[in-house]
């Protein structure tokens, strides 16, 4: 049963609506000011929040202030009920962050409604979803009525970048997100004797370029085209500007930053501490999660030995005679540079 707090200063109209809500099959929670509001939502954790503005001790934009500085209630919908409104009224609290603002007198049906609608957005914005477009689109139709990804790279520059073009430099200043329409995208660095390690790898569908965007910084790796490849590329302004009103959006990228932190350190680890094979099979096994989703048992992938050992952290040398070993024991085929059919059950073990 999904939870929803109630925070009404009025007795009678506190007692009513619980009762509306308590019928509709909701799990109710009351306060009756602003202060025990938030007291109890940082106790209950509810689904959502229904909150009148006008309250003693703490009036309903405090109560939201409050909130959004608690992680965990940042997303939790809040709607404002009041008998208040001004235009003005109704802007500041969708500034601020509210879902929805109903104004007295109300009738239950039009309560309900509002509170369904935004429950129903709020579990498809937490449902796990693909990094690249589809994701986000979703993410943003769930949203409150912010507009399209699609939107925002129509009528943008469509590039082409040809196998192995630089898309940007180590220590550049970043202008674009980069989301790719076609094609293989890697991000790597260099050491001082110029040999590359690989940190990042992007297929159809993903974005690439926006860790410097958020931190507002340089580019601290290299990205270039694994094979001919077109990417969209969107203006920073119009990155910001949709972080900037879509907080939901700012969180997932803020998730898709923390995933490639983990990836990165596991890479880290394995430098360290993997022997020569188990490296080349995380890196199979990589490229496998990366590049077949769709488990296509069939599955290959055309890739350079330099670029296959620089995903595993290796020597070429050493990968070839590794490569080599994994094909006499039946666990890849190799074909003019082509790695195929990867056994991927017996390579998992290998690192496990």
């Amino acid at each position: 049963m999904q939870k929803i707090l109630l925070i009404e200063d009025n007795q009678l109209i506190c007692e009513n609506v619980a009762e509306i809500l308590e019928l509709a099959n909701y799990q109710v929670i009351t306060a009756a000011n602003g202060k025990e509001g938030v007291a109890k939502a940082l106790e209950h954790q509810p689904d959502l929040i229904v909150c009148d503005i006008m309250m003693p001790v703490l009036d309903g934009y405090g109560v939201l202030h409050m909130l959004h500085k608690n992680q965990a209630l940042q997303t939790t919908p809040f709607i404002f009920l009041t008998a208040r409104s001004e235009r003005t009224d109704m802007r500041k609290g969708m500034e601020m962050g509210a879902d929805d603002y109903i104004t007295k007198p109300f009738d239950g049906s039009e309560l309900l409604n509002a509170i369904e609608s935004r429950l129903k957005r709020c579990a498809e914005i937490r449902k796990d979803s693909v990094s690249g477009l589809q994701g986000l689109n979703m993410l943003l139709a769930a949203g409150k009525g912010g507009q399209q990804l699609d939107l925002l790279k129509e009528d943008r520059n469509i590039h082409l970048f040809k196998k192995k073009q630089a898309i940007y430099n180590e220590g550049g200043r970043p202008e674009h997100l980069f989301y790719l329409l076609e094609g293989k995208v890697k991000t790597y660095k260099r050491n001082d004797e110029g040999k590359e390690l690989i940190i990042g790898l992007y297929n159809k569908g993903d974005f690439f370029g926006y860790n410097a965007l958020l931190e507002g910084g340089s580019y601290q790796d290299y990205a270039e085209a694994m094979e001919d490849s077109r990417i969209a590329m969107i203006p920073q302004q119009d990155f910001e500007q949709l972080i900037g009103s879509n907080p939901e959006v700012m969180g997932r990228f803020i998730k898709l930053l923390c995933k490639e932190m983990a990836e990165k350190e596991q890479q880290l680890i394995s430098l360290a501490y993997s022997s020569l094979r188990k490296k080349v099979a995380e890196a199979l096994l990589l490229l496998e999660r990366k590049y077949n989703a769709s488990g296509n048992k069939n599955f290959t992938i055309d890739i350079s030995r330099e670029n296959l050992a620089a995903v595993a952290g290796v020597a070429k040398e050493s990968l070839i005679r590794t490569l080599g070993d994994f094909r006499d024991e039946q666990l890849i085929t190799l074909k003019e540079g082509q790695i195929a059919s990867l056994a991927v059950k017996k390579l998992a073990g290998m690192i496990n």
